[in-house]
């Protein structure tokens, strides 16, 4: 499979909310299943901005915590389980199997890893990657597909301009 990426120009938190907001209509969109998103960037970035955002718009009410302590947060849904999960404090791959985070994709499962990096080997594969990065004053998004139902989930994410509608701040 080629790779196929969708690039966003973040100019401020609210945009990044957005992105998370489109990608989650756009999950929900491709018809859901069991899915693993990496999401990469320096610290700061907004990659729990995103997920945040992501998870409030699949439905989780209440705290949505970072993970950065816990490594693990799970969000039962009624129709999904959503696994959030940031593994910069990881030492290596030992210490990924047994978080057990292969035992999620079984069944409808969003997995989302951040620092997927520092998982090695253990980490499943992505389906997207969402890799946000400083560009002067504001942040810049990629989006890629990197499996068939990731290329589902990009196709829905860039849809009918759901981009424009979810993004607004995007230029």
């Amino acid at each position: 499979m080629s790779e196929r990426a969708i690039e966003l120009k973040l100019r401020d938190t609210a945009a990044t909310e957005s992105l998370g907001t489109a990608l989650a209509h756009a999950f929900v969109a491709a018809g859901r299943g069991a899915a693993v998103l990496h999401l990469h960037g320096e610290l700061g970035a907004g990659k729990t901005t995103c997920v945040r955002s992501l998870l409030r718009a699949l439905g989780v009410g209440g705290p949505i915590r970072s993970p950065t302590y816990t490594l693990i947060e799970v969000y039962p849904l009624a129709a999904l389980t959503c696994v959030h999960v940031d593994l910069y404090r990881l030492q290596g791959g030992t210490e990924m199997e047994d978080l057990g985070l292969r035992d999620y994709l079984d069944g409808e499962c969003l997995l989302l890893v951040e620092w997927p990096e520092k998982g090695g080997t253990a980490v499943p594969p992505a389906d997207v990657e969402v890799a946000l990065d400083y560009h002067q004053e504001a942040r810049v998004g990629r989006v890629a597909a990197r499996s068939r139902p990731g290329l589902r989930w990009l196709e829905k994410l860039g849809a009918d301009a759901s981009l424009a509608a979810y993004v607004p701040n995007l230029t």
